[in-house]
């Protein structure tokens, strides 16, 4: 991996719904709303309490993850869309 997330931030990759036809007609890509799901890819390094000691991750690595719908910073790396987001935006784990 060549991004490190640092401090409490989470390294998502969105999980593409698959393209669905309603009533016969498709719709672009740019009049449809973004996945609200996505993996976890990478952890940063933990965020710390008031004693310096790391307060451990409630997500860990391949977990399905809910966002919400224009959380995180996008990050393209190559050609692979990526969204670094603080792991308290995080909505939910997908069981």
């Amino acid at each position: 991996m060549k991004i490190k997330p640092l401090g409490e931030r989470v390294l998502l990759k969105r999980i593409e719904e698959d393209e669905q036809v309603r009533g016969g007609i498709i719709i672009p890509d740019s009049a449809k709303e973004k996945s609200q799901e996505a993996e976890v890819v990478a952890l940063g390094t933990g965020k710390k309490d008031d004693d310096g000691k790391v307060i451990p991750f409630n997500v860990k690595k391949g977990d399905r993850v809910l966002l919400p719908p224009y959380g995180g910073n996008p990050v393209k790396v190559d050609g692979v869309e990526y969204i670094l987001i603080d792991e308290e935006s995080i909505l939910g784990v997908i069981a």
